[in-house]
């Protein structure tokens, strides 16, 4: 069923009066909406979300230096629990296809079959994944309180090495090991990896099984996420028809994609008015995801994804508007039931070499003109969640807004959504209702819409909301907050709020 008609289905009382005017709104506006929003807070609760929706995917690449994702590295430990206390490290990309495991200093690299060079694809840079690597991110991990997603080669691997990385993974990591990927964007392989005549989803499963069947055999524990594609989401219900007739099948507990607005950087569609308008193929993937999930009795996650694949685009995807987009976007899979996303970022370096060496967004900057020291000022990766900065600045990691927009959407951790009849008419905004574990109700509204206020009359009975607020100074600044309101105590009208353009709001009852 999809978002707006699960919304339709809905009966209808509330509960909230007062009135409302928040930092910024205008008071005399020349374009608002004013509608009547109705809520049930005794509606059958649609899903609930996990406490650990939130998560990051890194480029595997990143394990070549062994201190990155490690508890002396205490700049990235306190960014990611700013971010949340529970989330999930999702560690994959197109790098992942050129690892090598490495268990000893003394261990030698092995041959590598021959790859087909593509224009734009990452050359086939092998590199090593060492014991130190994954016995520091097992460090990491206990240290900010995530868990991991362990990403396999497997267009460049064998059955025994993967086994033998694996084991070693599910010793060091324990139970900060949710489960295997083994391999990344799959269905992308005839591009480079694989002969596009004959490469198919019972190509990959011939392939995928053995290695987890010798991951089994050595974890027999093990658990795994499939297919990971990046684009073609019909991928899912084809290997969800396939699977009932697979002998021994391994555990797999997660069905997983990618997803991107859009891209390249160079690529005009790609701007903020676009990245905040609906767009319908989120709602298809989910309809198609969840159904796949339910017949393989599975989870479903978004493992990769973000605002402008191949690194992201200046002045859209390092902007306030993709915290809006974050936002809805994170909401809105909770809303259709998925355990989770993963945003991917990194450094600009592992993000580069994962798309060819150079970040198309810089090659834009340096054609427009500007300086070294400007282009600088922007996140590398332009989309990163955590940005990595020289230490000279003084903070070397920090939020980006598209983090920042996570962060406002996990208020909805732990809660059952419930389902909401929300119709803004022309204004380009969305709206979701939850039960939040303590037992108080939690209602998000995003006016995404660059002109237009929205005003909001919720009739009912009395009660007191507390309001928190995501704000910028505009769609294309830098500059993104989450700030709380005020508390709204009830009158004898009803709650009747305005949402300025360009503002997240989120009411909650006290």
């Amino acid at each position: 069923m999809s978002v707006n008609q699960t919304r339709r289905n809905f009966l209808a009382a509330t509960a909230a009066t007062a009135a409302l005017t928040l930092p910024g709104a205008r008071l005399f506006a020349q374009e608002a909406t004013s509608i009547t929003l109705t809520l049930d807070p005794s509606a059958a609760p649609l899903h609930r979300v996990p406490t650990d929706f939130l998560g990051l995917s890194y480029e595997v690449q990143q394990l070549v230096d062994p201190n990155f994702f490690s508890p002396k590295n205490t700049g990235l430990v306190r960014a990611f629990k700013e971010l949340t206390p529970n989330g999930v490290l999702r560690l994959g990309g197109n790098t992942s296809e050129f690892a090598w495991w490495k268990p000893k200093p003394s261990t030698p690299e092995p041959s590598h079959p021959v790859t087909r060079v593509v224009e734009g694809e990452p050359p086939a840079a092998y590199y090593a994944v060492t014991a130190e690597a994954v016995q520091n991110l097992s460090a990491f991990l206990h240290a900010t309180g995530w868990t991991c997603l362990y990403g396999i080669n497997l267009g460049t691997n064998t059955p025994e090495r993967a086994a033998d990385e694996a084991a070693f993974a599910a010793r060091t990591l324990g139970s900060s090991l949710q489960y295997f990927q083994v391999g990344n964007e799959v269905d992308l392989f005839d591009r480079h990896l694989r002969d596009p005549k004959t490469w198919s989803v019972d190509a990959y499963l011939a392939e995928w099984i053995p290695i987890a069947q010798a991951i089994t055999a050595r974890v027999p524990d093990a658990k795994f996420g499939i297919p990971d594609v990046a684009a073609d989401i019909n991928w899912l219900p084809k290997v969800a028809e396939r699977w009932t007739s697979i002998a021994n099948a391994p555990r797999v507990t997660t069905v997983s994609h990618h997803y991107y607005f859009g891209g390249p950087a160079t690529n005009p569609d790609v701007n903020i008015p676009r990245l905040l308008k609906a767009n319908p193929k989120v709602q298809q993937n989910a309809d198609i995801a969840t159904a796949a999930a339910q017949k393989m009795n599975a989870h479903v996650r978004m493992t990769e994804g973000n605002t402008c694949y191949r690194g992201g685009k200046p002045g859209v995807s390092d902007t306030f508007a993709s915290a809006l987009w974050s936002a809805d976007y994170t909401l809105l899979l909770a809303f259709n039931g998925y355990s989770g996303l993963n945003l991917h970022g990194g450094t600009g370096k592992s993000v580069a070499n994962s798309v060819g060496g150079v970040l198309p967004g810089d090659t834009m900057l340096e054609q427009s003109g500007s300086t070294p020291s400007q282009i600088a000022t922007h996140p590398h990766p332009f989309y990163t969640p955590i940005a990595t900065f020289p230490k000279t600045t003084g903070d070397e990691y920090l939020l980006e807004p598209v983090a920042i927009g996570m962060k406002f959407a996990s208020a909805f951790a732990g809660a059952q959504i419930l389902p909401l009849d929300f119709n803004p008419g022309e204004v380009n905004a969305t709206a979701y209702f939850a039960k939040l574990p303590g037992g108080h109700f939690s209602l998000i509204v995003l006016n995404k819409d660059a002109t237009r206020e929205l005003t909001l009359t919720i009739p009912g009975r009395h009660i007191t909301v507390k309001t928190e607020l995501l704000t910028g100074p505009s769609l294309d600044s830098r500059e993104t907050h989450i700030s709380s309101g005020e508390t709204i105590k009830p009158t004898a009208v009803g709650l009747t709020l305005t949402i300025p353009k360009s503002t997240g709001i989120r009411f909650t009852t006290v």
